[in-house]
């Protein structure tokens, strides 16, 4: 994990956001004009794939809504069959500040996955309720599954490095919190060194949020679900650059 990043995609995993969706697109091009990146369009049911094609950016289409595991799966397997060093998950809500991607970038050089955490004394995002317990809860089991702190297990703002985009490509379940709780979980079981680097947290530019307070028990008990089925699974193997599986 020594060797500079050369390649970065950064991937949109995208559900009916037409609203957003271009100045998101047009806000990264303007930090990271050589940057490439991809929308992978979640079966969405408005134009959010026209639009971002009219920006200029490619766009794969799912035929139905998998969620936004699903969906970067297939931003990872993309991003391994063309040979990309490093895998930016941005937010197509507007939500993730693309001038944050060079921190996390910055510290692929030592670990194969960084987070964006939003509780670690950057910014003002605060969760309340239930939810809140749950992602301290959630953080601090996966502190001692990853052997290192993090405040935020539940963000979706990342950064993967080779090994890893070999593992998600194959791994990155589609489930609820799939992409977050246990990608995580998967990840330390396969190996991969986990860091957390701090990050602010913006509202979302239009559309609705996936939460509000109203559903913050439902939140509680799928969260504390997918870390179950997360330690339930086999641990992975993960193919090298030539495709060999290693355990």
């Amino acid at each position: 994990m020594s060797s500079p990043v050369r390649r970065v995609l950064i991937v949109l995993p995208a559900y009916n956001e037409e609203g957003s969706i271009a100045e998101v697109l047009n806000e990264i091009r303007s930090h990271h004009p050589s940057v490439e990146c991809l929308v992978v369009d979640d079966g969405s049911a408005d134009a959010t794939a026209l639009v971002a094609r009219r920006v200029g950016v490619p766009v794969a289409r799912l035929p139905f809504n998998l969620g936004v595991g699903g969906a970067m799966r297939l931003g990872f397997r993309y991003a391994l069959e063309e040979g990309f060093d490093a895998v930016v998950q941005v937010d197509a809500d507007g939500q993730h500040d693309p001038a944050a991607v060079p921190a996390l970038l910055k510290e692929l050089g030592a670990a194969d996955i960084v987070v964006g955490a939003r509780f670690a004394g950057v910014g003002t995002y605060e969760a309340s309720g239930l939810r809140r317990v749950a992602m301290r809860v959630i953080a601090a089991v996966l502190s001692r599954t990853a052997k290192t702190k993090l405040t935020d297990a539940t963000s979706g703002f990342k950064a993967c490095g080779p090994r890893a985009i070999a593992l998600f490509a194959d791994h990155m379940p589609a489930e609820y919190l799939g992409d977050t709780v246990e990608a995580l979980v998967i990840a330390a079981r396969a190996g991969m060194r986990i860091v957390q680097v701090p990050v602010s947290m913006r509202a979302r530019t239009a559309g609705r949020p996936s939460h509000n307070p109203i559903k913050s028990a439902v939140y509680l008990v799928r969260a504390f679900v997918a870390l179950g089925f997360a330690f339930l699974r086999p641990a992975p193997h993960v193919r090298d650059a030539e495709g060999t599986v290693h355990p």
